[in-house]
């Protein structure tokens, strides 16, 4: 019988196979129908009503909103010369649909929670914090993530949607993974809420079994307990569609898809986790995602939407959260490498959106087109002030690019991570 061991709580521990089972049996809700993905994944077509979000104690006697309240204005976009394909389906629609009153669920596979350090913490996102450890002998500074976003602040907004490019970039080790997303935030900088969502890469199954037992030999427990928090959430290197939350920076709530309670589904089409069908090529064809993210102002629930105004559920935040339940104070939009190798040499070879640095404009860059908010007019439109920040400019840049006067910009970034300026 296999056993792994696991950082928790700072200690080692054993995991326990009957924790396993219990914690596969808490995510996977009994299915009316099931669906096997040709990509390998399974989706189980759950009864609304019988879904993981009401396991949330506070979320006992919620009452499903089946479609948001509000119907957002949206000003006519830009036309540019280059053009990109929206990617509306999943691999697993090829394979079949779930039937109305239901909601399809990507299943958690016993090899997925045994591939984690912690059962408690799986699917979480480290917290977002820096450790360091200074002594006679060594220094050891190590930043968790890394951005390249652009980002707008002073105005309470209650929405945000983009067009987001998909790619399929390099996670080089087993404890890393990038995303290219929009974030929603709100609160003080250290207890910050968050509404997420975009697509992620994370990295491949372990092949080196000895690593299992402690892949980060030469950082202290502190560090590698934050940096195992989501190893390898889904098993394989595929681009796929994900949401994500917290109401506190990532310390104790909130998680990756439907990993922990909280979000409500409510469409059969999108599931969360689930991979995304075309990805782009350099030079070649051009592919992206529309997200986008909006409260409902008579329910204060933040109803996410995919590709042509798909509802794929909601996040009820007047339950869940304490500022997000009035609106957000801060909009990003960009992308993110988590590795515990970065601001450090060597640097990490995961890559940010395609791998090429923003200078690389369309076809060879990532792309975010129509970074969009949404005010209280409940209206879309470019934002009045934005800035473009990268934490690693020589590993992953960011730039907005205006191609002509009279269009909006498109925002730019990405990169390699380890290069000949990035050692």
């Amino acid at each position: 019988m296999l056993v792994l061991s696991y950082l928790s709580d700072g200690a080692i521990g054993k995991v326990n196979l009957k924790e396993v089972d219990r914690k596969l049996k808490q995510l996977n809700k009994p299915a009316v129908k099931t669906i096997q993905s040709e990509d390998g994944d399974i989706i189980d077509c759950v009864d609304i009503y019988k879904q993981p979000a009401f396991d949330h104690p506070a979320l006992k006697n919620h009452v499903i909103q089946m479609k948001p309240n509000f119907d957002v204005k949206e000003e006519k976009p830009s036309t540019t010369a280059e053009s990109s394909k929206l990617v509306v389906s999943q691999t697993w629609r090829r394979s079949g649909s779930c039937p109305e009153g239901t909601v399809p669920i990507r299943r958690i596979r016993r090899e997925d929670l045994l591939r984690t350090n912690s059962i408690d913490r799986f699917g979480r996102k480290p917290q977002e914090i820096v450790v360091s450890k200074s002594n006679t002998t060594n220094q050891i500074d190590a930043f968790v993530k890394q951005a390249a976003v652009l980002v707008t602040v002073g105005y309470n907004y209650i929405g945000a949607k983009a067009d987001i490019n998909v790619w399929n970039p390099q996670v080089e080790a087993n404890d890393e993974f990038t995303t290219a997303q929009i974030w929603l935030k709100a609160g003080p900088g250290d207890n910050f809420e968050s509404l997420e969502s975009g697509w992620t890469v994370s990295s491949l199954n372990y092949t080196d079994k000895s690593s299992i037992f402690f892949p980060f030999k030469n950082l202290n427990p502190i560090l590698s307990m934050l940096c195992q928090v989501n190893p390898h959430l889904y098993g394989d290197r595929r681009t796929r569609f994900f949401a994500h939350w917290t109401k506190d920076s990532y310390k104790t709530t909130g998680c990756f898809d439907l990993t922990c309670s909280g979000f409500v589904l409510t469409g059969t089409e999108i599931t969360l986790g689930g991979a995304i069908d075309h990805i782009s090529s350099h030079f070649g064809q051009q592919y992206k995602i529309t997200v986008g993210i909006y409260m409902d102002p008579k329910t204060s629930n933040w109803w996410l939407k995919y590709g042509s105004d798909i509802p794929v559920g909601y996040w009820p935040a007047a339950t869940l959260m304490s500022y997000l339940k009035h609106s957000s104070t801060l909009v990003e939009w960009g992308g993110q490498v988590y590795s515990p190798n970065v601001k450090k040499k060597p640097h990490t070879r995961t890559a940010m959106g395609s791998g090429d640095f923003a200078s690389g404009l369309f076809g060879n860059a990532c792309f975010i087109r129509n970074p969009n908010i949404v005010d209280y007019s409940l209206a879309l439109k470019y934002p009045e002030w934005v800035g473009a920040w990268a934490d690693e400019a020589y590993c992953y840049s960011a730039y907005n690019y205006q191609k002509s006067y009279g269009t909006l910009p498109v925002f730019y970034f990405g990169g390699p991570g380890q290069n000949h300026n990035c050692p």
